[in-house]
């Protein structure tokens, strides 16, 4: 299972990725954590756009999870189209982006830091406008990522943000898991997901369904299935795909359920055994369910995993990109950077 293209080659890059990013924003992060612990702010907002925001979905619940911190999601065009200054004091403001380029978020986080947000920015072009304007700019070391999709970024992105938490909580067990994250990347770049295309290559769409720790890489893994194989996904946290969406699981309809290994995993397991009931096609990676097709995972802490999960997706998602005729690198209609307004 593998593809020649810039979306498979820079995926595989993550491990190195993750490792060159632990040795260089060692101090950094330590500098930042300390910064925080002292703050002790009331509010994170998180500020980001298409895959860095799924990023973001997964710092909410490791920040909430590990701190208390009520952390939302920032709505940019309150700065960028509205000109809304809502009170930013004693809060942080973590703004991710591959680029740093797009002028919503720009704005965003510039309005926020002048109405007394304290900006903390996971960049990877530390020469972009975010990364300037950031009270603390801290690079993702993902390198130059070419394909339109991200991949090794948005990992670098996870991986950034367990980090910026570890620095800021000081666990040793946070912290001495991510130190074992580029290993296990490597492993679970080696997990066999091909099981999945047969499912997948004639589908027209597909529910992707997480939880906790996970949402995020379910909607970063449903993103990549309109991105680089024309295939729509839609991704549910498994509370809420029981409510409306659950009436379109029938028979043949295809299902991939991501669970990490902590409180979640039981009621996904429970989830997809429903699935299986209704006749649906059920992936099921890190879960156990009889009539299920299970895709094989890398057990870590469970706010490791779901970066494992999506690098293992990564490596299928651009095998069935070219078994359904599509180009994973030149996918219709889309830029690297989007220029929101």
């Amino acid at each position: 299972m593998s593809t020649g293209g810039r979306m498979y080659r820079e995926a595989a890059q993550a491990p190195q990725v993750v490792r060159d990013q632990l040795r260089i924003n060692a101090g950094r992060m330590e500098t930042v954590g300390a910064l925080l612990r002292r703050m002790s702010p009331r509010v994170v907002v998180t500020c980001a756009r298409g895959s860095s925001d799924h990023a973001a979905t997964f710092a909410k619940y490791l920040i909430e999870t590990h701190t208390g911190v009520l952390t939302c999601s920032a709505a940019p065009s309150l700065s960028s189209l509205y000109e809304a200054r809502t009170d930013h004091r004693d809060m942080a403001l973590l703004a991710i982006s591959q680029s740093g380029r797009s002028p919503d978020l720009v704005a965003a986080a510039g309005t926020a830091r002048e109405l007394g947000a304290c900006v903390v920015a996971l960049c990877n072009c530390m020469d972009s406008p975010l990364a300037q304007l950031a009270d603390h700019a801290i690079p993702l070391c993902a390198g130059v990522e070419e394909s339109v999709a991200a991949t090794k970024s948005y990992i670098a992105s996870l991986s950034a943000i367990v980090h910026l938490l570890a620095g800021w909580t000081a666990s040793e067990t946070l912290m001495a898991s991510l130190l074992s994250a580029p290993d296990l990347l490597e492993q679970a770049w080696e997990q066999d997901w091909s099981a999945a295309v047969p499912v997948l290559e004639g589908a027209a769409s597909l529910y992707v369904v997480g939880r906790g720790f996970g949402l995020g890489v379910a909607q970063e893994a449903a993103l990549k299935l309109k991105e680089t194989c024309g295939l729509h996904a839609e991704a549910f946290s498994a509370a809420e795909v029981m409510h409306g969406p659950m009436a379109l699981v029938r028979r043949g309809f295809p299902v991939l359920m991501l669970s990490q290994h902590d409180e979640s995993r039981a009621g996904i397991e429970r989830l997809a055994a429903e699935f299986v009931g209704r006749g649906a096609h059920v992936l099921a990676a890190g879960a156990e369910v009889p009539g299920a097709i299970t895709l094989d995972t890398v057990s870590a802490h469970p706010a490791i995993e779901p970066m494992l999960m999506i690098q293992s997706f990564y490596r299928m998602a651009a095998a069935l990109a070219v078994a359904r005729g599509v180009d994973p690198d030149a996918p219709p209609h889309l830029n690297k950077v989007t220029e929101t307004l």
